[in-house]
């Protein structure tokens, strides 16, 4: 590719980058081709829907719209849109039901107690019951469980388990309401421990919008050895303490992607659903492809254009960005990029 042609993909905000920045995307560019290719994988999760197809990996709530850890950035809000399963009954036919319809995968998630864990004992027999009779890819948002919560979820087949990781004490008390930083310490030894798949996924911008713990929480992350890590932007939610807050800057955010990528530079780098929908967002998109991700949720056209500009090829994938890459939940390229 001609360096013209690569000029003309960039956005607006990478022509004006000082020259460390420059320098910092071309070395994560570099890592990124060398470890996973010229491939970038788009991911359509939940039950969104992306002109005329959806998404088939629906996001299910054990505990209906309650959470009483209530943090500082959702207060619970992001539980209302999901759907509702509060009896281990009603997750079987639910997910039953899923698997009839094409499901591909179930997200098994919640609010919180006051100690972060949510009640995956009561559900054990229904999750056991729901991977004997489906083909359904099981992962769980775990909330910050034990060592012997982690256990019994492998082995009645949840695949992976999803956390969300902090850096500094203050966001894990302030922000989440926990009682420190060894709460989540001791969840992701637990997850990594049990067997799961671990993908942790990093809200940037978490306390406040401001960068602060985000580079101890990567090299927390990489401690433990990920099967992926997701990277998240703070959305703001009318109703909430986070309400005023401005999300970092698509340039921040492309530094950590970076910064991310060169510290592990074998663990494949997704940028999740949660981020702004503005030009901002668009920004976000193009910025984090060159800075190293290998997976984004939840695509834009400018982003596809983007990539390909740039000669990635797309795949394309009706799961959570979590989930690695598999043909049988792989969604037809044409149907999307007419």
């Amino acid at each position: 590719m001609s360096s013209k042609s690569r000029k003309s993909a960039l956005p607006e905000t990478e022509t004006r980058l000082r020259a460390e920045d420059r320098e910092l995307f071309r070395r994560a560019w570099q890592v990124t081709r060398r470890h996973h290719g010229k491939t970038l994988d788009l991911y359509l999760p939940g039950m969104i829907r992306y002109g005329n197809i959806r998404g088939r990996y629906p996001a299910v709530s054990i505990t209906g719209g309650n959470c009483r850890l209530m943090c500082e950035h959702c207060k619970g809000l992001l539980l209302r849109p999901m759907i509702k399963s509060e009896t281990p009954e009603d997750l079987v036919r639910r997910c039953r039901a899923f698997a009839e319809n094409g499901a591909h995968g179930v997200l098994l998630t919640g609010g919180s107690d006051r100690c972060g864990q949510l009640p995956w004992e009561r559900f054990l027999p229904a999750i056991a019951q729901i991977r004997a009779e489906t083909k359904l890819f099981l992962s769980a948002h775990t909330g910050f469980p034990d060592h012997q919560t982690c256990r019994a979820l492998k082995n009645a087949g949840v695949k992976q388990g999803l956390i969300d990781v902090m850096g500094d004490h203050e966001t894990a008390s302030a922000i989440y309401h926990l009682d420190g930083l060894d709460t989540v310490l001791r969840a992701l030894s637990a997850i990594k421990g049990s067997g799961l798949q671990l993908a942790p996924h990093i809200v940037t911008g978490l306390f406040h919008g401001k960068i602060r713990g985000e580079m101890k929480a990567l090299e927390i992350i990489r401690s433990h050895a990920p099967h992926v890590l997701v990277i998240v932007v703070l959305t703001p939610l009318a109703g909430t303490p986070m309400a005023g807050a401005s999300p970092p800057s698509p340039l921040e955010i492309a530094r950590l992607v970076a910064q991310a990528r060169l510290l592990m530079p074998e663990v494949p780098i997704s940028l999740g659903c949660e981020r702004p929908r503005d030009k901002t967002g668009l920004e976000i998109e193009t910025l984090a492809i060159r800075a190293g991700i290998t997976r984004m949720a939840v695509w834009s056209d400018q982003a596809v254009k983007a990539a390909q500009k740039l000669g990635l090829a797309i795949r394309m994938q009706y799961t959570c960005c979590s989930v690695d890459f598999q043909k049988k939940y792989a969604m037809i390229k044409q149907r999307v990029n007419n």
